[in-house]
């Protein structure tokens, strides 16, 4: 069975940056987010309008009666009267209402952008994933055709009587761990390969989908103050907090603006035979005997201190996720230096050096295959540090609102 993707029906893999755009285009979650924006980009269109004028017609003396019914003419005194009236919003209700609708927007445009950033984290996790799963599987092709040659030089000992048949077998019998890896490292890649579909909204054939990346770590060059300054003018969370703590002050004056009385300003005109023509004016006021608004004055102002309370709690969530995204990430390193400085050469060197004495007829095959698995096994956890170190990376950008960390 080949486990092998044919080349021919892979595409080119996509590194980060096609990724990321592809997910950016077609996510369908970001596409929802969007519509919000110009959801509340219509609201500003609604909260701008002005009120309209009112037109009226009234037709007055109008005689139902009559002491002759001779001459009954109940419209000959009739007297249409035209009228004009509109609303003069006071205390810039207009103006503050349209400021609510824009500040609106910017929390929308804000919480878009938190959006991607979240979600550009779960598919940073499923890129590094599908990267981390490409790794093991190839090196459970290398572990196998490393054994695969050992097999063909021990088959070549035992036709020359260096070794006995019951050891070519157990050889032949290790090799079915090496399959079992190769198979399971397969499974894994699809399967990451799938999760990252899906956040691509891609329907792509598993086969045929690759993305390619560096897969190493490197050190960390940005300090936990650099990054907490970082956050704290980049993150869209804390950014979109302080926007709210803004509306909800826009709000408590459209309250108060709310409970001041508007005027009606009036105009009409009509003809009273002898006049030929008159105008007049008129202007109605509600008289505030009773504010029908201090409840909304009250909630508006209760909703400042609120608004304000929850950006002190998103400002310190920032820090600690910085905090916890930083020591992480510094962890990971902290584990990773001393196996690539050290642990991979002296795996590689037992193994190397336990083969050859095994040759030699001063090992005993144990020994040999407990030196091959504790390469493995070195090898193995060597490759889940450097994932680790690439979603404790993956972290930090999340932490700081930014990609710092490539």
């Amino acid at each position: 069975m080949n486990l092998l993707v044919p080349a021919t029906l892979a595409q080119s893999p996509l590194s980060w940056d096609q990724v990321k755009d592809r997910f950016q285009q077609a996510n369908p979650t970001l596409r929802a987010g969007e519509i919000n924006i110009s959801e509340a980009k219509a609201a500003e269109i609604t909260a701008h309008l002005r009120p309209n004028p009112s037109f009226g017609i009234a037709v007055d003396q109008i005689v139902p009666f009559s002491n002759n019914p001779d001459h009954y003419r109940p419209f000959s005194f009739v007297q249409p009267i035209y009228d004009f009236s509109y609303l003069h919003e006071r205390q810039r209700k207009r103006e503050l209402r349209t400021e609510a609708a824009q500040q609106g927007t910017a929390i929308a445009v804000s919480q878009q952008t938190d959006l991607i950033r979240t979600l550009t984290y779960q598919l940073r996790n499923a890129f590094v994933q599908v990267l981390q799963a490409k790794a093991v599987r190839q090196n459970a092709v290398d572990n196998l055709g490393y054994w695969d040659r050992e097999l063909d030089i021990s088959r070549e000992r035992l036709r020359a009587g260096d070794i006995a048949r019951i050891d070519l077998i157990r050889l032949e019998l290790q090799r079915v761990q090496f399959e079992t890896d190769l198979q399971n490292a397969t499974i894994n890649l699809r399967s990451a390969k799938i999760q990252l579909l899906q956040l691509l909204s891609d329907r792509t054939p598993v086969d045929q989908f690759d993305v390619t990346g560096p897969f190493d770590f490197s050190p960390l060059t940005t300090s936990l103050d650099e990054l907490r300054k970082l956050a704290a003018e980049t993150r869209p969370d804390l950014q979109a907090a302080t926007q709210n703590v803004q509306l909800a002050k826009t709000n408590h004056t459209l309250a108060i603006a709310n409970g001041s009385a508007d005027p009606t300003f009036g105009f009409d005109f009509a003809r009273n035979p002898p006049i030929p023509f008159y105008i007049g004016f008129s202007v109605n006021i509600p008289l505030r005997i009773f504010d029908r608004n201090q409840g909304e004055k009250l909630r508006t102002q209760l909703d400042i201190g609120k608004n304000e309370r929850e950006r002190q709690a998103a400002e310190n969530q920032v820090f600690t996720d910085v905090d916890s995204a930083f020591n992480a990430l510094q962890g990971a390193l902290n584990l990773l230096r001393p196996y690539k400085d050290k642990y991979l050469a002296e795996a590689a060197e037992i193994r190397d050096t336990v083969e050859f004495s095994y040759r030699q007829g001063g090992a005993t095959l144990l020994d040999y295959l407990d030196s091959e698995k504790g390469y493995r096994d070195v090898r193995l956890a060597y490759l889940n540090l450097i994932a680790n170190y690439l979603t404790a990376a993956a972290q930090v950008n999340l932490a700081a609102g930014r990609e710092v960390i490539q």
